[in-house]
């Protein structure tokens, strides 16, 4: 097992400095290096993914639904005075510079993990190595994972594949995968397979942009038909005095103007007889794959499908399973961060994390469940 000095090759009698950040972006530096052993996170299109979010409302919201019913959660150790001080901690320590706790960490952790599959954190000391000082979010383009040399464990290493060695200090780093595939080190991104229903959904809106902006912003048609010789003779000028009047009449917008003409002239609004194909039917299907796909109740979502209260039950149970898979990933962050926290104070106790039920029917349902137990345990003393 590798040993973790927590002096860093600091000499321990000295106490300052400032914290240092080493997953900070840095410049391309010697060639050569660990180019044999990386597995680069080329699989997962940051652009495609972050596009997807800003261009589709509902997967924008669905992920940020999801973060925000992770709940909060508070750690137990058996001691009352040090628990208070490690959920002290944990609510004021610093996150990407500014005093947002620990959550705001994992928030922006837990919507790089959804988005991307794969997160990246770092903990930063206090100068001295005594203390943590923040925990910073670390964009995925700064850094790459790879093979460490047994060619099993993951490590972190510059994104630039000819910096060389990997980061001195990887036991302050944080690295989550979400269901990675065998033999890869960066996870799947929850957004997978949602580009190509992505792109149709987009293509509908779109195109009934287009349509309205057509149908909308009306164009007229004036047909102007000669009825006899002297007609045709003056057909040009007169035609080009119908065009005139029209103009001036579609420009006068403050008051009504009428457009008033001698002889045979129509006027048709161009498109008028043009039906709009409906979208409600594909978009909903597009729609149905996207929620499938994020495991997020459709009412949650603002779409006012038609469903039983059954339905619903089933879903929100299901959305609760998916959390609870969440919140065992987040898990083991937490308890890096807390277990470093205690080592650095000189403290070897074991704890425990526990979250905040999802919502408030779990307390329904586990209040019942208590009321049920305790009952049947009266009946069977009897």
């Amino acid at each position: 097992m590798r040993k973790f000095d927590l002096s860093f090759g600091r000499n321990k009698k000295k106490d300052g400095g400032a914290p240092v950040l080493q997953t900070a972006a840095r410049e391309i530096s010697r060639p050569l290096g660990r180019m044999g052993m990386y597995s680069p996170s080329s699989g997962c299109d940051y652009e495609l993914y972050t596009s997807l979010r800003d261009n589709v409302p509902v997967i924008d919201a669905a992920l940020d639904k999801i973060v925000r019913l992770m709940g909060s959660f508070e750690v137990k150790c058996g001691d009352d005075r040090l628990d208070c001080e490690i959920n002290d901690f944990l609510a004021t320590v610093r996150s990407g510079g500014q005093l947002g706790g620990i959550h705001g960490f994992l928030s922006v952790y837990m919507n790089q993990l959804l988005t991307y599959g794969t997160a990246v954190g770092e903990i930063v000391l206090t100068g001295s190595g005594r203390g943590i000082y923040s925990l910073v979010n670390v964009p995925l383009k700064n850094v790459e994972l790879a093979f460490a040399d047994n060619m099993i464990d993951a490590v972190v290493c510059p994104a630039d594949v000819y910096s060389g060695e990997p980061y001195k200090y990887q036991e302050l780093l944080l690295v989550s995968a979400l269901n990675p595939e065998p033999g890869k080190l960066c996870g799947v991104s929850v957004l997978h397979g949602l580009p190509f229903v992505s792109d149709i959904l987009l293509k509908i809106y779109n195109t009934i942009g287009v349509n309205w902006e057509r149908v909308g912003n009306v164009r007229f048609a004036v047909t102007y038909k000669p009825s006899g010789d002297s007609d045709r003779a003056m057909s040009r000028s007169r035609a080009q005095q119908i065009a005139d009047e029209w103009s001036k009449a579609m420009r006068d917008k403050e008051s009504v103007s009428d457009f008033v003409s001698v002889g045979d002239v129509s006027v048709k609004v161009i498109g008028a007889d043009n039906q709009v194909l409906d979208s409600e039917v594909p978009v909903r299907e597009m729609l149905e794959q996207i929620v499938a796909k994020l495991s997020v109740p459709p009412f949650l979502l603002g779409l006012s499908w038609s469903t039983t209260e059954r339905m619903s039950s089933q879903q929100a149970d299901i959305l609760t399973s998916e959390l609870e898979y969440y919140r065992r990933i987040l898990g083991g962050v937490i308890g890096r961060i807390v277990r470093l926290w205690l080592r650095l104070r000189g403290i070897d106790t074991p704890f425990e994390i526990r979250w905040d039920n999802i919502n408030l029917q779990d307390e329904l349902d586990l209040a019942k469940a208590r009321l049920y137990n305790a009952q049947a345990a009266r009946l069977e003393d009897q």
